[in-house]
């Protein structure tokens, strides 16, 4: 079963990243089509560019990158949850891709985003340029949710029958390209 990992972007107290990312990893256990891996960037705690040298060389001298790096490497596609902070995505998330280089290409990559009336989805449009210069592709289908606070009760986010369906056909999609694109994955036979 290919794996994918749910990357949620926001680390700040409150966020309303952990709730959402954790609606979107059920949506994908529901889905049955991956083996789901989580990735909260507040617990994975990346410095900020610690390593000295450029990341396509892959000399990295510090432990969380090498770990990073193999989390990265062996995982088939991606979904980033992540706000719109200033009509632009959270450094954490930038952070995140820019220790890595090679370990991103060739992976299919999908968005989960939220914030006011934009849903998101500016933030998306800034990252599909930094993804696809990481030689990612990113499918069509998202899921952009807008005025989220409105959906966030107790700790947890409760969608709408149409954000549960947009969820579905991203991770349809990412399905069928994670098989079509898995055997150029770095580390892959």
């Amino acid at each position: 079963m290919p794996t994918l990992m749910v990357i949620i972007g926001s680390t700040r107290p409150g966020r309303a990243g952990l709730p959402i990312g954790e609606w979107f990893a059920g949506r994908v256990k529901d889905h049955g089509h991956f083996d789901l891996r989580i990735a909260d960037l507040a617990a994975v705690d990346l410095p900020l560019l610690a390593d000295p040298h450029h990341p396509r060389l892959r000399q990295y001298e510090h432990q969380h990158t090498w770990n990073w790096s193999a989390a990265v490497e062996s995982t088939d596609a991606f979904v980033i949850v992540t706000p719109e902070y200033n009509y632009g995505y959270p450094a954490p998330v930038k952070n995140a891709l820019d220790h890595l280089s090679q370990e991103w290409a060739y992976a299919p990559i999908g968005f989960v985003s939220y914030g006011g009336i934009a849903a998101g989805t500016r933030a998306v449009q800034q990252l599909k340029q930094v993804v696809t210069t990481l030689r990612m592709v990113p499918v069509f289908e998202s899921v952009n949710i807008p005025f989220h606070t409105s959906l966030i009760a107790d700790g947890a986010f409760n969608a709408t029958p149409a954000l549960g369906d947009a969820a579905t056909a991203m991770l349809d999609e990412l399905a069928r390209v994670s098989g079509a694109m898995r055997t150029l994955r770095p580390g892959s036979a």
